[in-house]
């Protein structure tokens, strides 16, 4: 009679080999501290872009390795800057970007238009000029369409408010002088500023707008409204309207 054989291994078998771990390259182990702490020790201004990037992306990435994703961005965008002022939806294109990363890339943005707008805003234009430059830069040079913004001034030139009045296409924004002179009777305003940017970069006025100028010149000087300046605002430099000539 055949002796049946137990389907049970036996205990003398070698237990099969549990799955290794996939390793963690050494590159990759503490570099997420190692970055922490050299911008804990030395600020942002000596980290590359792509590491600042880096720092941002830990946040909403709890694990693995986030450099390709920093660097796939700045390849698409081209810039720090112009990576946190892209689109939203441009940003998820990016691979490795969901939702929660561009949100996080969105609120920086924003955190840093409210600061820069904190310095100029309430304040008398003429002693800070520089700092009103410096928040015309931060909001409006890396984008990728034109806007249209209006900064509103009272009596003793103190900015009152800075609005959005128009946003375009790469190359154009439709602008309408009496909705510009509604709103700044609407405001009280004394004085206005016009800003707007170019995207390509190169802030030299065009046809168009030296026209559009002239048009909301001669609206704001029918109800006693002043044109301080028009500013075009490029990627690395911005024309004055006023130091041109053009006003």
């Amino acid at each position: 009679m055949a002796l049946s054989h137990s389907s049970q291994p036996s205990l003398f078998e070698a237990a099969a080999p549990a799955p290794l771990k996939p390793s963690v390259p050494s590159y990759i182990r503490g570099h997420r501290k190692r970055l922490r702490d050299r911008f804990l020790i030395g600020g942002a201004e000596p980290l590359p872009d792509y590491e600042l990037l880096e720092l941002l992306l830990f946040r909403a990435l709890k694990n693995g390795d986030v450099k390709p994703i920093a660097n796939r961005l700045i390849t698409t965008f081209g810039d720090f800057n112009r990576v946190i002022s892209a689109p939203i939806e441009r940003l998820k294109e990016v691979d490795g970007v969901g939702p929660e990363v561009a949100l996080d890339l969105k609120l920086i943005e924003a955190a840093t238009h409210r600061l820069s707008q904190a310095r100029v805003l309430k304040r008398p234009v003429i002693s800070s000029w520089n700092a009103l430059l410096d928040y015309c830069r931060v909001t409006m040079s890396h984008r990728e369409t034109e806007q249209f913004r209006i900064l509103f001034l009272d009596r003793k030139n103190v900015l009152i408010a800075d609005e959005i009045q128009a946003k375009g296409t790469v190359d154009h924004v439709p602008v309408y002088p009496r909705e510009v002179i509604k709103r700044a009777l609407d405001l009280n305003a004394s004085a206005l500023i016009l800003v707007h940017n170019h995207p390509s970069g190169d802030p030299t006025p065009s046809t168009a707008d030296i026209t559009m100028t002239e048009e909301i010149a001669r609206a704001c000087d029918a109800v006693g409204v002043t044109i301080h300046d028009h500013l075009i605002i490029g990627k690395s430099k911005e024309v004055s309207f006023k130091s041109e000539g053009y006003l």
